[in-house]
């Protein structure tokens, strides 16, 4: 739908023939188009001319003038308020919109005798930032372009070579990618012209608190740390309004609890050596540690978080010989701390007491489901340092690997109280972020009663700090008793959701953000609410007999069911050769077989922990076959161990009982039929 009122470069007038000429070229390159000509202060007009005509809104388009206060602002800020107003309910309602403001380098940096303009148009990003945030969840996308294009509104002012170089076909493809279903983009703004595009974004110096407590602040105090606040050395950049505020919050606590002593005092005790230039540090790799387990340690950190038999749902997490036995997606921070922690203490001109060390934040995101055992190598390296005024904060990254396959990614936020003042930058843009819940009542409450002895459990994780288990460590800590691992309350708020959202399938875990904002005491319960908003689950962990909030802000990213990845297709197996042998004989002797044994046998193959592919031996039908995939009827039997065990069994290396108990063969249905099956296995040995 174009609209074009087709007044005069000064906003007087009307005529049709603007956006005729619009249409008309839309229409003669294949596009569909209807011209309008209402003003965009009639909003309600021009989106029911888009709806009889195109069914549905998925884009806005603004046009630009110049002239006095009123004219301007009604037309470009108004009129794109009421525009979007009156498309936001279609576009709710179809969980689609794609909205473009359109800004100018006017509103951005200022111009000249532009005032008007200048304010109407910065006044645009504004709304688009607000629309971006509140339709985020309608997938509803807004973002904002200032571009430079040859129109109307240029051609009294720019020669005509300069119009041929900023021609609107050179902004055309920005728009229509950022109306594209596929792109994610929103809340963002961009500058395009002349075939180029370049995306802005907000820059924030360090800045200087400029008052002590309990003491005027001067405006000498201001002119003395001048300097300092203009200074964009190690400058953040701010993406959200509470990325915004954490500083003054920050300031608050360092006025607070310094008192008079000024940031940079030598009284306080700083985490950094004056030698140390902290931007060196970003970067560093800390540790590279190997994690080795056994099928032993994800089943005692489920019981760690709470997992008990009670629950059947529970069973695929608790006993090997499940043939779903899975790890839950947090055990992924078990092998990553352990690298973590061994390196901290020993980082080069970093003076770090663990005893004053909180754990403030934790992200986890998984790139595969976690191998019920074998080998994990873990890399963790400084992502960045940060000046909290009244403690420094370390950002750790932590990278786990299975062989050459990224598995997981951490990172741990450290707070160390008392370690600020050296004057380094207060925010990161590698931190990541927590996200406040929406404001309404829980789409889901689920309670836990943690046990006395739930950390004493946890710890044997591998979290061996004496904070979670010994009293007189704890009263040092300022605690009346032990607390609880935070990562224990973690862990238990993560099975909740992958319970409540995603029916306990861990392929579909993808990310998990949180704060831990109170301790939590082993006995007390633990009490998660959780808001479903698109593929994002919100959640808070609260402490039932005190209404605490225990973990806050967080967030689990789950995969849709639908965007699930196929198996990839892998390389050919030694079973395969195995299964095309027998599949042989028996057609030698299938009547035979059918007869002993009268059984159909489905084999599930895994190759590093996945399904790889099925094999069906049916020994009960017609004169017997062997195939690849499912049974095409029901299985009797269901078998489920590696390719390489596989090998081992039929070779006779391993004893098919000794690979059960053992975990690695795992059966289902009518086990006592596997004894029937040993005679083809026996017969067939040296295949």
């Amino acid at each position: 739908c174009v609209n074009d009122l087709g007044g005069d470069f000064k906003g007087h007038g009307k005529s049709s023939s603007a956006a005729d000429k619009v249409v008309s070229e839309i229409r003669a390159n294949g596009g569909k188009a209807i011209p309008n000509y209402d003003s965009v202060e009639d909003g309600e007009k021009l989106v029911k001319s888009a709806l009889e005509a195109f069914g549905r809104i998925d884009r806005s388009f603004v046009r630009i003038s110049d002239e006095d206060w009123d004219i301007i602002h009604r037309i470009h800020l108004r009129g794109s308020f009421l525009v979007t107003r009156a498309a936001w309910n279609h576009m709710k309602n179809q969980k689609f919109g794609r909205i473009i403001m359109t800004s100018s380098a006017a509103g951005i940096y200022g111009n000249f005798g532009q005032a008007n303009y200048s304010a109407a148009k910065l006044g645009l990003l504004g709304l688009s930032n607000t629309i971006a945030i509140e339709g985020r969840k309608y997938n509803i996308h807004c973002n904002t372009i200032a571009p430079t294009a040859g129109s109307r509104l240029t051609q009294t002012v720019m020669p005509q070579d300069l119009i041929d170089a900023f021609k609107p076909e050179y902004v055309a493809p920005l728009v229509l990618w950022l109306c594209h279903e596929t792109c994610m983009e929103n809340g963002s703004l961009f500058e395009v012209g002349a075939g180029w595009i370049g995306k802005l974004r907000w820059e924030r110096s360090l800045g200087a608190i400029v008052r002590v407590k309990d003491q005027p602040m001067t405006p000498e105090a201001v002119r003395d740390k001048w300097e300092k606040v203009c200074d964009f050395n190690n400058a953040s950049k701010p993406r959200s309004i509470q990325e915004s505020i954490s500083v003054l919050n920050d300031a608050l606590s360092h006025i607070e609890s310094q008192g008079s002593i000024s940031m940079n005092s030598t009284n306080s005790r700083s985490v950094v050596s004056s030698a140390v230039d902290t931007t060196s540090l970003v970067g560093r790799e800390l540790t590279t540690k190997v994690y080795k387990y056994t099928h032993l340690e994800p089943i005692l950190y489920a019981l760690g978080v709470g997992m008990s038999t009670k629950d059947p749902d529970h069973l695929k997490f608790l006993f090997e010989g499940s043939e779903e036995f899975c790890c839950l997606p947090t055990f992924g921070v078990i092998p990553a701390q352990t690298s973590m922690f061994d390196g901290v203490p020993s980082i080069p001109g970093l003076d770090m007491d663990l005893a004053k060390m909180l754990h403030g934040e934790q992200y986890l995101e998984l790139y595969k489901p976690l191998p019920t055992s074998g080998e994990l190598t873990s890399v963790s390296t400084i992502a960045d340092l940060l000046d909290k005024g009244s403690g420094a904060v370390l950002l750790i990254d932590v990278n786990t690997y299975c062989g050459k396959d990224l598995v997981c990614y951490n990172q741990f936020s450290l707070f160390f109280v008392g370690a600020g003042g050296f004057g380094g930058k207060r925010t990161s843009e590698k931190a990541k972020v927590t996200v406040n819940p929406p404001k309404r009542p829980p789409d889901a409450v689920l309670s836990d009663v943690t046990t006395s002895d739930q950390a004493a459990l946890y710890r044997l994780s591998g979290d061996w700090n004496p904070l979670h288990l010994d009293p007189s460590f704890a009263a040092l800590g300022g605690f009346q008793k032990p607390i609880l691992h935070g990562l224990c309350t973690f862990g238990f708020a993560a099975r909740n959701i992958l319970k409540q959202f995603a029916n306990n399938d861990v392929t579909r875990f993808k990310a998990i953000k949180v704060r831990f904002a109170k301790p939590v005491f082993p006995g007390q319960t633990l009490q998660t609410e959780m808001w479903k908003e698109g593929s994002r689950i919100h959640f808070q962990t609260k402490v039932k007999e005190t209404g605490d909030i225990a973990i806050a802000g967080g967030y689990v990213d789950l995969v849709s069911a639908l965007d699930k990845p196929s198996l990839e297709p892998t390389e050919r197996l030694q079973s395969d050769m195995v299964f095309q042998e027998i599949g042989r004989r028996i057609k030698e002797i299938g009547h035979e077989l059918v007869r002993k044994v009268n059984a159909v046998f489905q084999w599930n193959i895994t190759k590093d922990g996945k399904t790889a592919v099925q094999w069906t031996i049916d020994l009960k039908n017609g004169s017997g076959a062997v195939y690849q995939g499912p049974a095409r009827s029901t299985a009797d039997t269901i078998f489920t161990l590696s390719d390489q065990d596989f090998m081992d069994v039929v070779k006779q290396k391993t004893n098919p009982q000794k690979a059960f108990f053992s975990g690695k063969l795992k059966v289902k249905g009518n086990i006592m039929l596997s004894q029937k099956l040993q005679m083809i296995l026996k017969d067939y040995a040296k295949l």
